[in-house]
């Protein structure tokens, strides 16, 4: 079987292949027009993130067997068309889940102790204790949306604390030791902090918008590690300004997909961004909760072990 490489990855992905009999061949430069040229060559297809694979793309794609993408979600690709043509889809959540589980927990820590305000003010030669108190997690309602193979890991990084967490899930029957399953009207009137672990579809999309917010009792820290589209940028800034969010973690945005960096050189950068980059309440990650130095290795060896399993006898 012929695969074909589009996105650099950890070395360990080819060499495994090749171990286990498959045909490598990398083309990191070419436009997604050539490649959908050659890709009725390759059984296999393995992908990050540098293109969509839509139904021109797979129509082309006529010896297709497998699509594997090197992360977690499976957002850029027409998933229903693909299996319509026989052609498995393999992910690798488990590969980056305990980093996102650490690096949620590093924002909720990082806000409740206001660790990015003092240490800009200690930089700038300002000592204010009094200003940095911080809070304790422990006490705490922590509320999940999403608990697949991400929630899961940031609940189990919970169980070191004093907290209770709840969970929602459009799957029945999702909880385990670490969290309670629960509506998401009884998540909106315990919780005092909301983390989102769901991937991106038309459920998703604009989700934390201000009917959502306003519906929780108490006002709440978001912490987003999931996909920027679901927070409403507008909407979250408004519930900052109010109170009713008492700050937030965002490791994504909804600007991302668009060029980021064109945000400040082009002078069109949104009002509302605008304020979470001079919010003392806001941290910012460029999207690397689930990039780690390990993770690039599990998520290589996720994929490496789904292809052997499916297609190695």
């Amino acid at each position: 079987m012929k695969i074909l490489h589009i996105d650099s990855n950890h070395p360990l992905l080819l060499n495994q292949l090749k171990d286990l009999g498959f045909t490598n061949h990398e083309d990191y430069t070419s436009s997604k027009a050539d490649i959908q040229q050659k890709i009725k060559d390759y059984d296999g297809f393995i992908i990050r993130s540098r293109f969509s694979i839509d139904k021109d793309f797979i129509d082309a794609a006529t010896n297709l067997k497998f699509i594997g993408r090197v992360g977690a979600g499976l957002e850029n690709i027409d998933c229903d068309y693909a299996q319509s043509k026989n052609i498995s889809l393999i992910a690798a959540p488990e590969g980056n889940r305990n980093a996102v589980g650490e690096h949620s927990l590093a924002m909720l820590l990082s806000l409740f102790n206001k660790l990015n305000k003092a240490d800009k003010e200690v930089r700038a030669g300002k000592w204010l204790r009094e200003a940095n108190r911080g809070l304790e997690l422990d006490g705490k309602t922590v509320g999940l949306i999403g608990y697949g193979n991400m929630g899961k890991a940031f609940a189990k990084k919970l169980r070191g604390f004093d907290v209770k967490v709840l969970c929602y899930d459009l799957k029945p029957n999702q909880e385990d030791q670490n969290a309670t399953q629960v509506s998401l009207t009884q998540l909106q009137e315990q919780a005092d902090v909301l983390s989102l672990h769901t991937p991106e579809n038309p459920t998703t999309i604009n989700m934390v918008d201000t009917a959502f917010i306003n519906a929780f009792k108490k006002p709440f820290w978001l912490i987003n590690t999931a996909r920027g589209k679901s927070v409403v940028t507008k909407d979250l800034v408004s519930a900052l300004k109010s109170g009713q969010i008492l700050g937030a973690g965002l490791d994504v945005l909804e600007y991302e997909k668009s060029s980021f960096e064109n945000l400040f050189s082009d002078n069109n950068m949104p009002e509302a961004f605008k304020y979470l980059i001079q919010s003392d309440k806001v941290i910012l990650s460029p999207h690397v909760a689930g990039w780690t130095v390990e993770s690039k290795i599990k998520l290589a060896q996720t994929i490496v072990d789904k292809i052997k399993a499916q297609f190695v006898n």
